[in-house]
């Protein structure tokens, strides 16, 4: 077990945003995270990354709170939105700069860029533009590129499909399946897409109002499964 949730709770304004008792995430899972907007998976996330604090209860890392130790940032990446980017560097700045923070040689972070050239699509590297001048489409390629540069064991993406076209949302579902055939990556993602999601994870969890309403293992069933709860509700 690589993550364990324990009466994680967070409100905001009197409302509670995220409240789970207890999550158990094991090493080498591929978690897809669903829910309409208001759910808490963003809250969620910032959490387990520390970025924000619960009211109550834990966030365990390999058994060590994230919220009093350092040692899970080591083996950990995420890319939750363009506040992680760096916009005055370039994508190459950016890339060393990040590198550098692992004390990766330039060869090493030459030779990783390679991995990325079909993902990348000739539209990242040798531009000389700024990573605010790109789409956001371009820029989630360079977040999630600068995640996987630091070799983790747990990478939690927030709705990465988002600002993709569709020839890269499918060379983005390659390389997130290419991450577990080894099983060593431990990958959480949230999305609004559910054919994505259910193509690309093994787990489905369900957040309604901060609550887990479903932990389901994906079997054939699961994207109906879904599609029914979500065409049942009523979106005020």
């Amino acid at each position: 077990m690589i993550l364990e949730i324990k009466d994680l709770k967070k409100n905001y304004a009197g409302k509670t945003v995220v409240d789970i008792s207890h999550l158990e995430i094991n090493a080498g899972e591929t978690i897809g995270l669903v829910g309409n907007n208001g759910a808490g998976k963003t809250t969620l996330f910032r959490m387990l990354l520390d970025l924000i604090r619960p009211d109550h209860g834990q966030v365990l890392s390999k058994e060590k709170n994230v919220a009093g130790s350092d040692k899970w940032k080591s083996y950990t990446a995420s890319y939750l939105d363009d506040g992680f980017l760096i916009d005055y560097l370039t994508a190459e700045e950016y890339f060393s700069f990040i590198g550098s923070l692992h004390n990766f040689s330039s060869e090493y972070i030459t030779s990783h860029l390679v991995k990325f050239e079909e993902f990348f699509n000739s539209e990242i590297l040798d531009k000389g533009k700024y990573i605010r001048d790109f789409s956001k489409g371009n820029q989630t390629k360079i977040g999630i590129a600068a995640a996987l540069l630091q070799n983790p064991e747990m990478l939690i993406l927030d709705e990465p499909f988002a600002n993709l076209d569709p020839t890269t949302q499918i060379r983005l579902k390659t390389l997130i399946k290419s991450l577990k055939e080894n099983n060593t990556v431990t990958t959480i993602i949230s999305s609004h897409d559910l054919n994505h999601v259910t193509d690309v994870c093994d787990r489905i969890i369900l957040l309604e109002k901060g609550l887990i309403i479903k932990d389901l293992n994906k079997d054939e069933n699961t994207l109906n499964e879904l599609e029914t709860y979500f065409s049942d509700k009523t979106i005020v």
